[in-house]
């Protein structure tokens, strides 16, 4: 059973509107198995069995970077956004809400 859910008919998406699709169920996909090995890390109490675990954890989310960056050259907007955004100094919030301010919003 496939958790890609499609929202419209397959026949009337765009090829680059399902790799987008494909790439964000990946990187939705990658962070869930991220937070389940954690989760069973946290709970384990075989050490040897908890660094695999943990091992494992960071494999996926070195799948997970490759997948965000392939969504970062594939997605202007997403680029923009992760540019504005992503290891970015101060407030995360401040940073919409002082373009907001300067636009009277």
């Amino acid at each position: 059973m496939s958790s890609e859910v499609l929202h419209v008919p397959r026949e009337k998406l765009r090829r680059e509107t399902l790799n987008l699709h494909y790439a964000i169920t990946s990187l939705m996909e990658e962070f869930e198995a991220v937070d389940w090995y954690r989760q069973r890390a946290d709970d384990c109490d075989d050490p040897e069995l908890k660094a695999i675990m943990l091992h494992n954890a960071r494999e996926e989310l070195e799948h997970a970077a490759m997948v965000l960056e392939w969504i970062r050259r594939n997605d202007p907007e997403a680029d923009k956004q992760f540019k504005e955004y992503l290891f970015s100094e101060g407030s995360i919030t401040g940073r919409e809400e002082g373009a907001s301010e300067k636009h009277g919003l």
